[in-house]
């Protein structure tokens, strides 16, 4: 099995590497890329691989971007830090979404999905995407509560009536739309991996909104985007423009 790692992590592509060749030591390791435009290059003048593991988030860009330049045709596994392009990647050829910081049984279980599609990879040919998330075990649900501990009483909070989730003082606090507060001990990715993706978009490193929160985003300088929410945040919550056409997707997908 000849694979391609994308990612614009050294010691992240070394663990990966170590990992894939200890559950498949007859594979290859055929490309190395850090970057979309290195991976444009080295994909348009090679072979197409078995497999590719990819992360989403590389130092020029989104990785969707080489989709658009490249026809791709083996099946990926998309490898990110981030949850909120998990519908996008099923339409990338993607068969599974590992959550990052990944461990050896999440590469493992992502091998035995390609395992079971197989004989579909084979054909090359792209399936229904209802079907997709069917075989995958469809998007999780997400979590619909937090238990909370505020005025030495323990208390829980619904999902639905969080305004969006951040960090300060080096600590994870949930914001509520009736603008109670209340800490949490997990840290913000944790809870980023636990929540819908329908639901929560992560805008920034220190902040995670409920879709319901969102007031409207505005264009702001270097082509990032404002957003505003119902609720008064402490800083500006400005997207990066990495990130902003993800953003826009996951408005949009509603």
């Amino acid at each position: 099995m000849n694979i391609i790692i994308i990612e614009d992590e050294l010691k992240t592509a070394q663990s990966l590497e170590k990992i894939i060749l200890d559950i498949k030591p007859s594979a290859k390791i055929t490309g190395r890329y850090q970057s979309v435009e290195e991976s444009v290059e080295g994909l348009s003048n090679n072979a197409q691989p078995d497999l590719m593991f990819m992360d989403i988030q590389l130092a020029d860009g989104l990785c969707f971007e080489i989709f658009k330049a490249v026809k791709i045709t083996c099946p990926v596994i998309f490898c990110t830090a981030y949850d909120e392009y998990s519908m996008e990647a099923l339409k990338s050829n993607g068969v599974d979404y590992v959550l990052k910081p990944f461990s050896k049984s999440d590469i493992q279980e992502a091998f035995r999905k390609v395992d079971e599609l197989k004989n579909f990879f084979q054909q090359k040919v792209m399936p229904d995407l209802n079907d997709l998330l069917l075989k995958l075990g469809g998007p999780p649900a997400g979590k619909t509560s937090f238990l909370v501990f505020k005025n030495q009483k323990y208390t829980t909070v619904q999902t639905d009536d969080i305004a969006f989730f951040y960090i300060r003082n080096d600590s994870t606090s949930i914001m509520c739309f009736d603008k109670q507060e209340y800490a949490l001990n997990q840290s913000l990715d944790q809870i980023a991996g636990a929540v819908s993706a329908k639901q929560f978009f992560r805008v920034s490193r220190q902040y995670l909104v409920n879709f319901k929160a969102i007031k409207e985003v505005e264009h702001y300088f270097l082509r990032k985007l404002y957003v505003k929410l119902v609720i008064e945040t402490p800083e500006k919550l400005l997207i990066n423009k990495e990130k902003s056409s993800g953003f826009l997707s996951w408005m949009e997908e509603r």
